[in-house]
């Protein structure tokens, strides 16, 4: 009676699994990678233009957002200086921006402070829909409706938030929505520092 042959073949279960362990170690890798880079925090992504100047983009102001019957103005670059500025990149389709509206309204509050929106590709009816719901907290409403002058600011997304300081150059970023978890923990820490470097 002659034993039975042995092949030295995986099953294709097994070789599955090897085809698989690079992919793996590069899912591993790339993880642990951004986490390190990042602390597992999305609003801590750096920015290469933290200490440059704000972009010198002139956008248009949104047509029919009026206060005590002016028009508010759209963004002009010389505005930042001598001012310490937040910048909000917004839309009325982006649904935390929806949620992070009534703490800026409440920032803009403070008087130190210069309130500027950056609308991102939005309509203008739903734009001044959109104020007109929470409150308008900008002094300063520029309309970015192509997406470029965002791409200028290295926005990777809305809701984006900057804080730019008396000289025109932009000192802080922020991530993601301002939430009422980071908003005195973080984004008033890095206006705090801004006020005090300009006075």
């Amino acid at each position: 009676m002659s034993e039975p042959a042995t092949t030295n073949e995986t099953s294709p279960r097994g070789r599955r699994w090897l085809v698989s362990l690079p992919l793996l170690g590069f899912i591993a890798l790339a993880g642990l990678f951004l986490l390190r880079l990042h602390g597992g925090d999305p609003s801590r992504i750096p920015s290469a233009l933290i200490g440059r100047p704000a972009p010198q983009t002139v956008l248009p102001a949104l047509e029919g957002l009026v206060v005590n019957g002016a028009q508010i103005p759209g963004l002009d670059p010389a505005a930042f200086k001598g001012k310490v500025s937040i910048v909000n990149v917004w839309a009325s389709w982006c649904v935390p921006c929806h949620d992070e509206a009534p703490l800026f309204v409440q920032l803009a509050k403070d008087k130190r402070l210069q309130m500027v929106g950056i609308n991102y590709k939005d309509g203008p009816d739903n734009a001044r829909r959109f104020l007109g719901r929470y409150g308008n907290p900008f002094g300063i409403v520029g309309v970015d409706g192509n997406g470029r002058a965002s791409i200028e600011w290295g926005v990777y997304g809305v809701p984006e938030t900057f804080v730019v300081g008396r000289e025109g150059t932009i000192l802080y970023k922020m991530v993601g929505p301002v939430t009422p978890e980071n908003i005195d923990s973080v984004l008033k820490v890095e206006i705090e520092k801004a006020l005090k470097a300009g006075s």
